[in-house]
């Protein structure tokens, strides 16, 4: 029998939906969802939503910026942004705080205004703020009074559930058993469950076959060579 020839493949773009709805919501999530979703009734103007890269911060602060009708800024262009544009609603969303950098006093600059304006905050991070590297003591010390809302790493069941979703959104059928012997054998994060289902999209399309578990066995051996 003759071997099929791979198919020409199109890498469509696959839009990531920050709905509340597409939200997976489990023990390593839930109380922080929970409290974001408690706005404006917060312990404090600031909070901090600390996990690791892939854990789910970006969509939990799309949530909360949605609610809160939140500005959008990442940490690092603070100091390119005006400040008005940062104060004229009642909430700001300030992304990947821990790389902060060279931006360190407009952030401070941004918090007190947010204190001033009885407006609230809430900044992404991969950690505490003593682990910014932050060289501004007064910045350091009001970080500290912030609630942190930690999230922790995607367990077997969310990552299984993570899987099977972006499966389906990609309008593929895989079995229970090859989900669950990649949740299994991938790092535990959102990001690479991301990254091996785009990727087993792409050869199931290629060969013109469903996702199979010798499939997704030979994706994740020629990864671990990389």
């Amino acid at each position: 029998m003759t071997e099929r020839a791979p198919q020409l493949t199109l890498d469509w773009p696959h839009a990531t939906s920050w709905a509340r709805e597409d939200f997976l919501v489990a023990p390593e999530n839930a109380d922080a969802l929970r409290a974001l979703e408690a706005w404006p009734r917060w312990p404090s103007r600031v909070q901090l939503l600390v996990g690791a890269k892939g854990s789910g911060k970006s969509h939990l602060g799309a949530i909360w910026a949605e609610i809160a009708r939140a500005r959008v800024v990442d940490a690092a262009r603070l100091g390119d942004v005006e400040p008005p544009a940062l104060v004229s609603g009642p909430a700001l969303l300030i992304e990947d705080a821990d790389r902060i950098g060279p931006a360190e006093a407009a952030l401070f600059h941004r918090l007190n205004a947010v204190h001033e304006s009885g407006g609230y905050a809430l900044l992404t991070a991969r950690g505490a703020p003593d682990l910014w590297g932050l060289k501004t003591p007064d910045l350091l010390s009001r970080l500290r009074l912030a609630p942190i809302l930690a999230l922790g790493d995607p367990g077997a069941d969310l990552t299984k559930a993570v899987l099977f979703k972006l499966f389906s959104d990609r309008q593929l059928v895989v079995d229970a058993a090859v989900v669950g012997y990649i949740a299994l054998r991938i790092e535990r994060s959102l990001d690479a469950a991301h990254s091996v289902v785009a990727a087993l999209d792409r050869e199931a399309l290629a060969r013109g076959k469903p996702v199979t578990r010798a499939m997704a066995a030979q994706l994740l051996r020629d990864t671990a060579e990389l």
